[in-house]
This record gives structure tokens, C-alpha cells and sequence, in this order.
């Protein structure tokens, strides 16, 4: 187990990412399936660095939160990330999820996410969290309802139409 984990689930555990984790970074976007529905690919190695040194690293310092890797407990290997961001330009948390697709289809998309909003209104005493996919993200989607956020809009954000959902800390 590398790092020490932020969160712990029955089955994973999350972990801050570092800049040498720019290549699983990498390897997870180098999937066109995985980011099919991210408008974000990374196209290199230095692409990775720049958006751990650039976005995800900051956020642990500024906010107490980010994307954070996210490993399976029994052989450690990396799956993803899952987490929350805070996107003050929207004044919003933001959760989100991607893994490989080797995992899709098992359930670790909702116990990621279930464990960050939990996360997020027990321990950062946060009072709403957004999640959002893209329409044809069927997936992702339903991992949002499943969650227990509920659909308020459809909506254009960082230049890709989103379905926009919520859930507040009095609805967990």
C-alpha cells in the first residue's frame, strides 16, 4: 500500500496522488473508452504531470479534498481516481470518478462515490455536493441517482452539455 489512505471502504481505498503518479495517470487516460466521455484526454506523459502539479495537487493544500487515487485493498493495484474538487469560478464541490474499464460494471464507481460524499459532509462538513455526466454517460449517470442525488438541469459546462445533479448533507 502506497500512501497513506484518505478513505477506506469495504473493498478500496483511496490515497493523494503524487507527481510520480503522472504514468498511472497516463495509462488511465490513454483508454479512449475511459475518456470517451471526459472531453479532458491526456495525450502524453508531461500532459499527466502538468494536470497533477497544475490541478489535483493544489487542491489538497487549498481545500482538503481532491481527485484522489483510488486502489483495490486486496492487491493494491491503482483502478482510477474518485473525489471532490472544489470549482470556486462555479461555487461548487464537485464529485467525480473515472477508472479503467477492467473495473467498470462491479460496483466500485458507486462505493467510491458513496465513500467521497460521505466523506465530504462528515469529515470537510460540507452541505452540497454536484455531480454531473455527460447525457450519452448512461453509467455515470445512474451512479449519481444511485448515490442519492437527484437531477436538476441540463446545462453547458467547460464547453460539453451536462446533466447536473445534487444532494445535500440533511438528504444522506
Amino acid at each position: 500500500m502506497e500512501g497513506i489512505p484518505v478513505i477506506a471502504t469495504e473493498r478500496l481505498y483511496f490515497r493523494k496522488f503524487s507527481e510520480g503518479d503522472a504514468p498511472l495517470l497516463w495509462k488511465l487516460n490513454e483508454d479512449p473508452a475511459v475518456t470517451r466521455y471526459t472531453g479532458d484526454p491526456i495525450f502524453s506523459l508531461e500532459q499527466a504531470l502538468g494536470v497533477l502539479k497544475e490541478i489535483i495537487l493544489p487542491q489538497y493544500d487549498l481545500y482538503g479534498m481532491g481527485r484522489w487515487a483510488v486502489h483495490l485493498k486486496v492487491t493494491g493495484e491503482f483502478m482510477g481516481w474518485c473525489g471532490l474538487k472544489n470549482r470556486p469560478e462555479r461555487n461548487e464541490i464537485d464529485l467525480g470518478y473515472r477508472f479503467m474499464k477492467v473495473f467498470w460494471g462491479q460496483g466500485y464507481a458507486y462505493e467510491s462515490a458513496m465513500a467521497s460524499i460521505e466523506y465530504g459532509f462528515k469529515v470537510l462538513n460540507l452541505n452540497t455536493i454536484i455531480g454531473r455526466a455527460m447525457p450519452e454517460n448512461i453509467a455515470s449517470w445512474k451512479v449519481l441517482k444511485k448515490c442519492g442525488m437527484r437531477f436538476v438541469r441540463e446545462e453547458f459546462v467547460d464547453g460539453h452539455p451536462a446533466l447536473t445533479y445534487i444532494i445535500q448533507k440533511a438528504t444522506l
